[in-house]
């Protein structure tokens, strides 16, 4: 998969991949409009949505509806680093969910393939090319 990712201007960065666009921008404080989250929220974002997908994926496997279900995801920074050091997923179901089906739905929503790509993280690659400007 290729992306695309440019500068519409202000603090704005976007990233374009197939008939997709995928907006940014930094709040006002960090020289932003605020007009699109910032990347780090896009990127922290993927992690419930496609824990999200997985869930609903069981649900529909088994008939099951997914009304009323939400997934509330909290981040707890390091204090030493500032950086993000736990990712909960709160699965809120409601009360007539079957309880049978609860620790399987915790299982499903393990198997996001984002949460893996954390796991066994990718290595990077970041290089320079010169392009004439069209």
């Amino acid at each position: 998969m290729e992306m695309i990712i440019d500068f519409p201007g202000g603090a704005r960065v976007d990233a374009h991949f197939g008939p997709y666009t995928v907006n940014t921008d930094q709040p006002p404080m960090g020289g932003g409009e605020g007009s699109a989250p910032t990347p780090f929220a896009v990127f922290l974002s993927s992690l419930g949505t496609c824990a999200g997908i997985y869930v609903l994926g069981f649900c529909r496997q088994r008939g099951l509806s997914a009304e009323g279900i939400r997934i509330v995801q909290r981040m707890r920074s390091n204090p030493m680093t500032g950086l993000v050091g736990k990712v909960e997923l709160e699965i809120q179901v409601p009360p007539d969910f079957p309880e049978k089906y609860r620790p399987a739905l915790i299982r499903s929503a393990d198997q996001c393939a984002v949460k893996k790509h954390f796991e066994d993280p990718p290595s990077f690659e970041i290089t320079t090319k010169e392009v004439a400007v069209a």
